[in-house]
């Protein structure tokens, strides 16, 4: 999760920040117009107040907070007005990097999880087989109808002659074309300008054109932002990649906008408000390096801007956000829950009817025969599910009705270090059993969470768990999945029809996941307070688990 706050630490030497060269001043950035009309990636004006530092929000924080269920509304944004057309077009039988899925098949999912950002957005997918040597007419015509009335052409892994001088001919008149892994013999365009193409074909590289200098900085931000996160090849970057382009150039994509400092009245809110937590920030050597790492990262770039967070975590950093964010929300954001994809509970467990106490059981797993509940064998999500060596101690507290979340985990800083991090979840029952509210004070902000059983075996062999999130003052909604077992490895061979359907449901596919390297998890720090109530109803008795 990303956000920008005011940078108040320009002024102080030697601690990095990039200076403008034009001026002695420090910058600050207002979101302006967009091509579109839209608000994109901030513009510079020179004036004396510090520029915005690009200040970021992981799901997973330290400390805990007691936030109602009430409060945690799961609304969805509402369908654009206008469609938003997309056609992308892919290599026949090109591979991707993402578990060796079909890139036709993986731009058919992106399309998929375009919807749940907004039903508006239509992305159709063709294979170049149609444009070879029109060896089907009617599809080839399809293509070219629909080429004349879309607002973004995406080319992937295209690299056959003919399909390419096809492509030539026919996106003259297109203003976005972008390209990714394709002949670099293919011209790029956003808003369109030409945008010079990289070796592999990559629409990172150098502006050319006659475009003004401000369009062709605005147009150079974008391009690094996408490159930057195609290259993580993953199902949730690319369509970070289409948002990001949707947003500067077709029309506002609401998840995207407004995560940015507000100019003077951010900086205003901070002064007043945060001096002494932002004096002890730039004090404290970890709170800087968050910072100047932060700035580094796009606004609205979740993975760059965890793993600057999870490498640099600090007391006073935490202060800091809480302060500035929390407390006074200073950014003035409102991110909601996502309500999409609608992920089902499981019903029944060993032949019985699922009921509240039987699902937090079913949370609580092995913990009591091993010293976990559960340890993560893979997950989806790319900032938040792909860290080594994690743990998960659910279990029920001392007070009547309470129940708590402990993930444990390693982070690999930035700095080459490996450290381990935990946190404390608040839980809390929904309506329908098999689901639960969470919630935890994130590095000085709230994130609440809505999380699903969607199935566990009945031996409890493996187990899958959805999630949908939002750290609301920081402006960020995510979703994720995570695959579970009792030692960390991958579920015996004969359970896998079982967990792709279960997965199904989550609306991820099996080349989706991340595995969690568990080979080296010496020293994990477990253990849970004392007096914490288990199992109410099932009964956890497999011998060959125990020794795991």
């Amino acid at each position: 999760m990303s956000l920008e706050v005011p940078r108040l630490l320009a002024p102080f030497h030697g601690i990095g920040f990039r200076p403008n060269p034009a001026s002695r001043f420090p910058l600050i950035s207002f979101p302006l117009p967009s091509p579109h009309g839209a608000s994109n990636f901030p513009r510079s004006f020179y004036v004396y107040p510090p520029t915005p530092v690009r200040f970021a929000h992981p799901r997973l924080s330290p400390a805990l907070s007691a936030v109602s269920p009430a409060n945690q509304a799961v609304t969805a944004e509402p369908p654009s007005d206008s469609p938003v057309k997309m056609v992308a077009l892919v290599g026949e039988g090109a591979v991707s990097p993402l578990n060796s899925a079909s890139w036709e098949e993986v731009m058919l999912h992106t399309a998929k999880r375009l919807k749940w950002v907004d039903e508006g957005y239509e992305l159709l997918v063709f294979t170049d087989e149609c444009i070879r040597s029109n060896s089907n007419e009617d599809l080839t015509m399809r293509l070219k109808r629909e080429l004349a009335q879309t607002d973004l052409l995406v080319i992937v892994s295209v690299a056959n002659k003919e399909s390419i001088q096809w492509i030539k001919i026919n996106s003259k008149d297109l203003k976005n074309v972008v390209c990714f892994d394709s002949s670099p013999d293919i011209e790029n365009k956003l808003g369109g300008c030409s945008i010079h193409n990289d070796v592999k074909g990559s629409i990172f590289g150098k502006m050319v054109g006659n475009s003004q200098s401000d369009k062709t900085g605005e147009s150079s931000r974008v391009v690094q932002t996408v490159s930057e996160a195609w290259d993580r090849h993953n199902s949730d970057d690319i369509r970070f990649c289409l948002l990001v382009i949707i947003n500067a150039y077709i029309k506002p994509v609401p998840i995207l906008k407004n995560l940015r400092s507000k100019g003077f009245s951010t900086l205003n809110c901070m002064v007043k408000n945060c001096g002494r937590e932002i004096l002890n920030c730039l004090l404290d050597s970890n709170c800087r390096k968050a910072l100047q790492c932060l700035n580094k990262c796009s606004p609205v770039d979740q993975v760059c801007n965890y793993r600057c967070i999870a490498s640099y975590e600090s007391p006073n950093l935490e202060a800091f956000s809480l302060c500035v964010l929390q407390k006074n929300n200073c950014l003035e954001l409102d991110a909601k829950i996502p309500d999409k994809p609608h992920v089902p509970p499981m019903v029944e467990f060993r032949g019985k009817n699922l009921c509240h106490d039987m699902a937090e059981d079913l949370f609580v797993g092995w913990l009591g025969n091993l010293e976990w509940s559960w340890r993560v064998v893979a997950g989806q999500n790319p900032a938040y599910d792909q860290f080594p060596c994690q743990y998960q101690l659910f279990y029920r507290g001392k007070a009547k009705g309470s129940f708590w979340y402990e993930p444990v985990f390693q982070v690999r800083t930035l700095e080459s270090q490996l450290v381990w991090r935990r946190r404390k979840y608040r839980v809390k029952r929904g309506k329908i059993p098999g689901t639960f509210y969470f919630s935890v004070l994130d590095n000085g902000v709230v994130s609440n969470e809505f999380w699903t059983i969607v199935d566990v075996a009945n031996d409890l062999s493996w187990g899958l768990f959805h999630y949908h999130g939002a750290a609301r003052v920081a402006g960020q909604s995510y979703t994720g999945a995570v695959l579970v077992s009792p030692d960390g490895a991958y579920p015996h061979e004969t359970e896998r029809e079982r967990i792709v359907v279960a997965l199904e449901k989550c609306g991820v596919k099996e080349w989706e996941l991340f595995f969690v390297d568990n080979c080296s998890c010496i020293d994990s720090p477990l253990g849970i307070p004392e007096g914490s109530r288990l199992h109410s109803i099932i009964s956890i008795r497999d011998p060959d688990w125990a020794t795991v």
